[in-house]
C-alpha cells in the first residue's frame, strides 16, 4: 500500500506525557475527538521514511539513542497551522532538539510541536481556548525516539536516549 510510512519520533519522559495527555484529554472529554492518530505517546515528529527502510531506521534509532542525551526542552505557546486544521503545543527549538532531528533530516522549515487536534477549522477554533485556559508555559524532557508504521498505525520500537 504506497499510503504506508515509517514516523520517527521523539518522546517524552513520563511527567511530560502525563502533563501534554492531560491537556488532549481534556479536549476529548468535551466531545473534540478529532482526527488525529489515538492511542500513540506525545511526541514531536522528527522524519518520515519509506517503509522498506525499517531495518535500516531501526539501526539509526539503536545509534542516535547511544550517543543522545535526554535533554530538556521549555513548551512555550500554543499554535495551530496547516490550514488551521492542526492545534499544537509547541517548545522553543533549542540546539539539543535541533541535534536530535538533524539525524533524521533536515530541521529547515521544520516546526517542532505535539499535536493536541486535528479537524476542521471551525472546530480547531472552539478548542483553542480549552487548550489556553490549560496551558502555562513549562520545562519539559525528551527522553526517547520512537519508530511507527503508520496505516494502520504500528508500533515498531523505541530507544532511550542516555
Amino acid at each position: 500500500m504506497k499510503d504506508k510510512f515509517l514516523c520517527v519520533m521523539a518522546g517524552y519522559d513520563q511527567q511530560t506525557e502525563e502533563r501534554l495527555a492531560s491537556i488532549q484529554n481534556s479536549l476529548y472529554a468535551k466531545g473534540y475527538v478529532g482526527e488525529h492518530t489515538k492511542n500513540i505517546p506525545q511526541h514531536i515528529t522528527l522524519g518520515t521514511y519509506d517503509v522498506s527502510q525499517e531495518a535500516e531506521i531501526k539501526e539509526l534509532l539503536r545509534e542516535v539513542a547511544a550517543k543522545t542525551k535526554s535533554f530538556p526542552i521549555t513548551f512555550n505557546h500554543i499554535g495551530i497551522f496547516g490550514g488551521a486544521r492542526v492545534l499544537f503545543i509547541a517548545p522553543d527549538p533549542n540546539k539539543q532538539l535541533l541535534d536530535l532531528k538533524e539525524n533524521f533530516g533536515d530541521s529547515h522549515n521544520w516546526t517542532p510541536h505535539t499535536t493536541m487536534l486535528i479537524d476542521k477549522p471551525d472546530v480547531i477554533y472552539q478548542a483553542v481556548p480549552l487548550v489556553a485556559n490549560q496551558f502555562q508555559a513549562f520545562e519539559g524532557r525528551v527522553a526517547s525516539i520512537y519508530l511507527y508504521e503508520f496505516w494502520p498505525t504500528r508500533y515498531i520500537s523505541k530507544e532511550r536516549l542516555l
